[in-house]
């Protein structure tokens, strides 16, 4: 026979970063407790009260934030964003939106199509080197 496997183990961190909640406005025993693959399943699948409710009103880690507004991290950090921000300050944010917010969200639009068309346009040349040569006679 052979002894039972232990179970993985992540800090409460790593856990807090796959469900996309902000760790500190998470309850204490969360934040202080290795979680296992099986817990973070069970959390994704059946989420308590907590989790929804963090989910729901925030406060957001800052990918979520940036997500949220439409800008990229780098954004959040020219904008000198760095506390998590609720569903509702982010709303506000949203309804009346600052210079430097209008400003970071053109910015990544405009990073975002430059994407694009490097991407396409870098198909379009592994296309056309992967294309058999015509034959002429």
């Amino acid at each position: 026979m052979s002894p039972d496997k232990k179970p993985q183990m992540m800090k409460p961190l790593t856990a807090a970063n796959k469900l996309g909640i902000y760790l500190p406005a998470a309850p204490e025993d969360f934040r202080n407790t290795p979680v296992s693959r099986a817990h973070l399943d069970d959390l994704r699948n059946n989420p308590p009260e907590w989790l929804t409710e963090l989910r729901r009103t925030g406060p957001f880690p800052r990918d979520v934030v940036a997500r949220k507004l439409g800008i990229s991290h780098t954004g959040l950090a020219r904008a000198q964003v760095s506390d998590a921000l609720t569903a509702d300050e982010i709303g506000s944010l949203l309804a009346d939106p600052p210079e430097w917010l209008i400003r970071e969200r053109e910015s990544y639009v405009a990073v975002r199509a430059e994407n694009e068309r490097i991407k396409a346009k870098e198909a379009e040349r592994r296309a056309a080197t992967n294309r058999p040569a015509k034959h002429r006679g």
